[in-house]
Order: C-alpha cells, then structure tokens, then sequence
C-alpha cells in the first residue's frame, strides 16, 4: 500500500456499538423504543420538546458513561502515526475517537456534547440536561437544543467531506449501514473519482458492491488488523 497518502475514513454506530452505545435504530424504525420521526427532526421537536429534550438528556448522560474501544484505539492510533492526509468523518454523535485520542475527526451529524443557540447561533460545550431550558452561557437565551444534525437538516462539513475525497486516495467505511445519506454516497463519489475503496463492517452493507473490497467481522478485531496492516505498509 505504499501508494496511499491521503485517506478519508467514515465511521458509524458499529465502531461504538461495542462500547455499549445502540445502533441507530432496529429494523422497526424505532428509536429506543421511540418514533424516529418523533425524536431525530425539527417537527417532533417543534411538536413535543420536552420528549425530544429528555430523549437527547438520557443520551449524552449515557454517552459519558461509555469508553472507546479497540477500533476507536486503532484509528487514534492511525491519526497519530500517519504522516499523510487523513480526515475522520464520523456519522456518531459520540465523543469517542476524540477519547480514545484522534484529532483529525469531523462530526458530520452534530455531538451530543455540544449545545446549539438558537437565538445567537453559538455552539458551545455541554454535559449536563437541557430539560429545563437552561439560559444560553453565550446570549442569555433560553433557546438551546442538541447540536445533532436531524433528519431534514443539512449534515456538517460536507464541502470539507468533499475537498477531501477529491485529494484522497483510499476510502474506507467502517460500521456503516449504508442507509443513510448523504454519507452512504460516499463510496459511489470515490469510486467516480477513482480512489481505491475499502468496507469494514459486521456483514455487507447495503452498499458493499460498491467497494473493491469488503472484509467482515467485529470492529474490534478487523479494525486494528487493518490498521496494523496498513502501517505496517
């Protein structure tokens, strides 16, 4: 693999799944028991805000109490070893690359450990539960929500997503359904743009023909092999 330089990496919930944190939501369309439609847009938080408030409460209390995982360690691991370009894009609204020590990291879908302003359109740092409406550290306003990217709403960082699979020249994606976009669009963007593509996953995704290769198995385990792999170069 002396060839490769440049790398782009997407990660979903099956690098934290085993970390404790559920995948995003089962075959029923459900959330935790909860309507995605209820929970993950503007319309179920312009309906019922203290549902959505509480749901996204439970989370980031929950989210606090995890630690990252052998893939998380490996793709820290990378970020800190590789001496080309690399850029994480995670789908997780999980602090868990960022725990496990990656820096080269973009949250594509929002964190749950960041609070948005509405009323002043500042994004700040946030642990605790906005149930209660707390005022805005930066304005005053009560109008904070979670800083998560919903359904309907436009993903973070996608011209940088972008710039940089034009520069790259491996794609990988580890723990990915592939059902959701824009992110599962990305390995039929690199393959028009000719960059060598890679699947990291528990089974075929939904878009595994689209890779030139696909291995299986717990993250856990194929991720630091590849990671071992590939430094190993």
């Amino acid at each position: 693999m002396t060839d490769i330089r440049n790398i782009v990496i997407l990660t979903g919930a099956g690098v934290s799944a085993e970390s404790g944190i559920d995948t995003f939501r089962d075959a029923g369309g459900l959330w935790e028991q909860h309507k995605v439609e209820d929970v993950a847009t503007p319309e179920g938080f312009a309906r019922d805000p203290d549902l959505v408030l509480r749901f996204y409460d439970m989370r980031r209390e929950a989210i606090q109490t995890k630690q990252p995982n052998a893939a998380h360690d490996a793709l820290a691991r990378l970020d800190a070893e590789w001496d080309g370009e690399l850029l994480i894009v995670t789908q997780n609204v999980d602090d868990l690359h960022e725990r496990a020590g990656a820096g080269r990291v973009l949250h594509m879908h929002g964190t749950h450990l960041q609070a948005w302003c509405t009323a002043c359109d500042r994004r700040l740092p946030w642990t605790g539960p906005m149930i209660d409406r707390p005022a805005c550290p930066a304005c005053g306003a009560r109008s904070l929500r979670p800083d998560v990217v919903w359904f309907g709403e436009m993903p973070y960082g996608m011209e940088r997503i972008q710039a940089a699979l034009r520069q790259a020249d491996l794609f990988v994606s580890i723990g990915t359904s592939g059902a959701v976009y824009p992110a599962a669009g990305f390995v039929q963007d690199a393959r028009a743009m000719r960059v060598r593509t890679l699947e990291l996953n528990l089974e075929a995704s939904m878009g595994s023909r689209w890779f030139h290769e696909s291995r299986h198995g717990p993250a856990t385990r194929i991720v630091p092999q590849w990671v071992d792999e590939l430094l190993a170069g």
